[in-house]
């Protein structure tokens, strides 16, 4: 009962048709009479991908409804007063105050259609075998390699880039015929069905599907980094329960809260999520061509040379010249000038250039074809206030000792400018407090610190800055449903039935109690409160950082926060702190993750419960993997986490991790930022972080026209977070490339913008990961991680940047340490 050469030929020409028309009229709603929604197609192609034994999809199928008929003919007027759609939005196209059957944003009209085929099969048995195939291998390679350096990470963009061609040979190699099976449907009984492994052409929310399954395992699963700490720098080897509790609990808490906030971070048009249009312009863009030919430059054509020049050109700054990745020009004609090269160097200092020839280094922050060019033009004020301005002043002026220490590195210093060692107060697990007064305070440079001070402002800022904006849309959303969105998306979504929030919450439930399995049944040292308080610091900011992720591409992390609380709650125990860090941070990280997979999935239109499954089951499946992935290397990789380990499996960001447990779970944030301690006055950035916002919201209510709309003040503070490890020239180089593509050729050029602006952003990421991952395994790894030894590539290394020159050094004829004098510290 497979499709008839005819059928299918039809039905490739439709979706080609419907997906490269950028504006063909939405598809109306199934009349009432075609209660399925797809009439006589159903018995072959059902969204499920399965066909009824009657050979009518019946109107009780559980994820097509009837659209009510004045939704079909409704024309999408938007509200201009409202924040969350209006004059004071910073995405809204100010040209326009009334659209129908297409967004309000063009940048979603440019990357997304606006059509749908309720019919088209997605719950099929190719999407389990590809999704699965890359669920494993993508998250058993990252696995393996994050405990390497340098490593390599897969990410979710080679698996759309093969998933195509992967699922059209399927397409071609698998009987088309269908076999009768009885399910059993929840109030129903046995129903028979017939399953076909292949229900027709292979399609793009097929390929979604994929693309999001890859995506849910590409970041890996942060609490296994405990797991490796654990083993590495307090000597305890827990059993495998303890390790797959902690990582399902972790991973799928996060799925959870997603679930639960979908009506706020997904249904509303105005929360645009800019990173899921990339992908929506690259499936559209491959669907659409796959097959066809025409004369002009498609965007199929256009992204396949632009993702050969970028895999190209990546091995000059990437292995020929590296010299030119952070390019610091400057410092190369002054190599010994400490002042120079802590202002202009991109090793340890601020990085006070604009150029890099290094697309990895421009799009480190993230892509900035992407974000929106006034977000990124907050970002940019940040830098300058905050890292180009005050950072100087206060190093210059050595306030906190900062100019012993280089300007900008992640690492924390001894009173001799040695990085701190933790082993020297760490006692059996604990930290021992007498090892501290013999060994020295703690100390960090001045980027590290400006950079607490601003997560500090961001926290409050945060908060005040959403209670301003979107108070009123917040309530409103809560009463809302999907049909109560005006937008043609969320109406063309509306005829598949919802995800029921008490599957979220079950997921939730089963979390909960994995998580207090977990710190109960070992010796933990986390108290059940602080295990609920770890919960509670996400579901309150993941909807005002969701928001702000959501319409400006920015992510805020918690871990500040998190490592603040828990310093504060419960001194001197690393192990309970490296566990509530993880349940507070990664379950809101891991959340407005699941949410720009559910905005993918809306774009596409892939029916919500099948995206939930897919979500869940490649989740729960990856928790697996990395855990026995990595199991497997601990006892079969020799000298593993251990410095000059000869493979490179030297396990650099475990070390980072556990430091951060000794810092804040150890010597604690008292010592640090108390009342009496080294860094204490940062703490009035709370203060400012919670008033800033309040004038220019006042100002942009009061003068709706003027740029105050455009000012976003916990962008302002948080926008600069990675820095460091980052420097200044990633984000200089990354606003002007920002600047050329999202302001200045969006107005002169927007019909090219429109069509290539996201295929290029993907086909510059895509070329350069795909460089990067040859150059690692062919020339890397097979030689002990040795590039090329010539000028071009030591020149950075041989300036005082590149040696972390401070502007007081220690030694000779300079004091032999500095800070408090002995004693003096507890």
């Amino acid at each position: 009962m497979g499709l008839s050469p005819a059928l299918a030929a039809s039905l490739a020409q439709a979706e080609h048709q419907s997906q490269s028309d950028p504006h063909p009229p939405a598809q109306a709603p199934p009349p009432e009479g075609d209660k399925d929604g797809d009439g006589e197609l159903t018995s072959v192609s059902s969204n499920l991908g399965l066909s009824l034994g009657t050979g009518k999809l019946s109107s009780s199928q559980p994820d097509v409804l009837a659209l009510p008929a004045e939704l079909s003919s409704l024309e999408l007027e938007l509200d201009p007063s409202s924040s969350y759609a209006g004059e004071l939005d910073p995405n809204w196209d100010a040209d326009s105050t009334q659209w129908e059957d297409d967004s309000p944003y063009a940048e979603v009209r440019a990357s997304v259609s606006n059509t749908d085929d309720p019919g088209m099969p997605c719950n099929t048995f190719r999407v389990w075998v590809l999704g699965l195939f890359f669920t494993i291998v993508i998250s058993g390679v990252n696995q393996f390699f994050s405990l390497r350096y340098p490593n390599v990470q897969i990410t979710s963009l080679l698996a759309q880039l093969l998933a195509l061609p992967l699922g059209k040979i399927m397409e071609r190699v698998l009987p088309a015929r269908a076999w009768r099976m009885w399910v059993y449907r929840w109030g129903k009984g046995w129903t028979p069905v017939e399953v076909s492994l292949n229900p027709g052409p292979f399609n793009i929310k097929e390929h979604t599907l994929i693309s999001v399954m890859a995506n849910v395992v590409a970041g890996g699963a942060y609490a296994t980094e405990i797991v490796a700490a654990q083993r590495t720098y307090y000597d305890q080897q827990w059993d495998v329960g303890y390790q797959l509790c902690l990582v399902i609990s972790s991973q799928l808490m996060g799925f959870s809260l997603a679930g639960i906030c979908r009506r706020f971070l997904v249904w509303p048009a105005s929360m645009i999520w800019p990173q899921q249009l990339v992908s929506c312009a690259v499936l559209n863009t491959l669907h659409s061509t796959w097959g066809f030919q025409d004369g002009l430059l498609s965007r199929w054509k256009f992204f396949w040379l632009c993702l050969s020049g970028a895999f190209a050109w990546y091995w000059v700054p990437g292995y020929l010249f590296t010299g030119l990745s952070a390019f610091s020009w400057i410092c190369w004609i002054s190599p010994g000038n400490i002042v120079l090269n802590q202002l202009f160097g991109t090793q340890t200092g601020l990085g006070m250039g604009l150029l890099s020839f290094d697309w990895s280094q421009i799009a480190y922050v993230n892509n900035p074809l992407v974000s929106p060019w006034w977000a990124e033009a907050n970002v940019l004020g940040g830098l300058v206030l905050w890292f180009w301005i005050l950072t100087p002043i206060l190093y210059y002026k050595n306030v906190f000792w900062l100019a012993y220490l280089p300007m900008s590195t992640g690492n924390g210093y001894d009173n001799t400018a040695q990085v701190y060692n933790v082993t020297r107060v760490i006692a059996n697990g604990a930290f021992n407090v007498t090892a501290y007064e013999e060994y020295s305070p703690l100390f960090i440079p001045a980027t590290f610190a400006m950079d607490y001070a601003v997560q500090f402002a961001t926290l409050t800022g945060t908060i005040v800055h959403t209670l301003l904006w979107y108070r009123e849309d917040i309530i409103r959303q809560f009463r809302a449903s999907l049909r109560d969105e005006p937008d043609v998306h969320s109406r063309l979504m509306s005829v598949y039935r919802e995800v029921p929030s008490t599957w979220y919450i079950s997921i939730g439930v089963l979390s909960l109690a994995l998580g207090i399995l977990t710190i109960e049944h070992w010796d933990t040292q986390l108290p059940i409160w602080a295990y609920f308080l770890s919960l509670l610091i996400p579901i309150v900011y993941v909807i005002p950082l969701g928001i702000l992720q959501a319409i400006t591409n920015q992510q805020i992390g918690l871990n500040v926060v998190t490592e603040l609380i828990v310093g504060f709650a419960l001194p001197g125990k690393p192990i309970a702190m490296m566990i509530f860090k993880t349940f507070g941070y990664i379950t809101m990280t891991q959340a407005l993750s699941f949410v720009g997979d559910l905005k993918f999935g809306h774009y596409m239109k892939v029916p919500p419960r099948i995206m939930f499954m897919a979500q869940t089951i490649a989740a729960f499946v990856a928790c697996f993997v990395v855990v026995f992935v990595q199991i497997w290397m601990f006892g079969n990789i020799e000298g593993l986490c251990l410095p000059g380990q000869v493979d490179g499996f030297t396990c650099p960001a475990i070390h980072v991790f556990a430091t951060a447990s000794v810092i804040f779970g150890g010597v604690g944030p008292q010592r640090l930022f108390g009342e009496h301690g080294t860094y204490g006055p940062l703490m009035w950035f709370f203060l400012i972080g919670a008033i800033l916002p309040i004038p220019f919201y006042f100002l942009a209510r009061r003068y709706p026209a003027s740029w105050f709309r455009y000012v976003n003040i916990p962008i302002i503070f948080a926008g600069t977070s990675y820095l460091p490890p980052a420097n200044g020239i990633n984000y200089s180089s990354w606003g002007v490339v920002g600047f050329i593509f999202q302001y200045v050729i969006r107005r002169k050029r927007f019909m090219w913008w429109s069509r290539y602006n996201y295929i290029l952003s993907a086909a510059l990421d895509g070329g350069t990961v795909l460089s990067g991952i040859v150059i690692f395994f062919v020339l890397f790894m097979p030689y002990g991680a040795k590039g090329l030894v010539w000028w071009g590539n030591t020149v950075n290394a041989n300036t005082a940047d590149g040696m972390g020159t401070p502007l007081y050094p220690l030694g000779g004829d300079n004091p032999k340490m500095f800070g408090p004098a002995p004693g003096t510290w507890s």
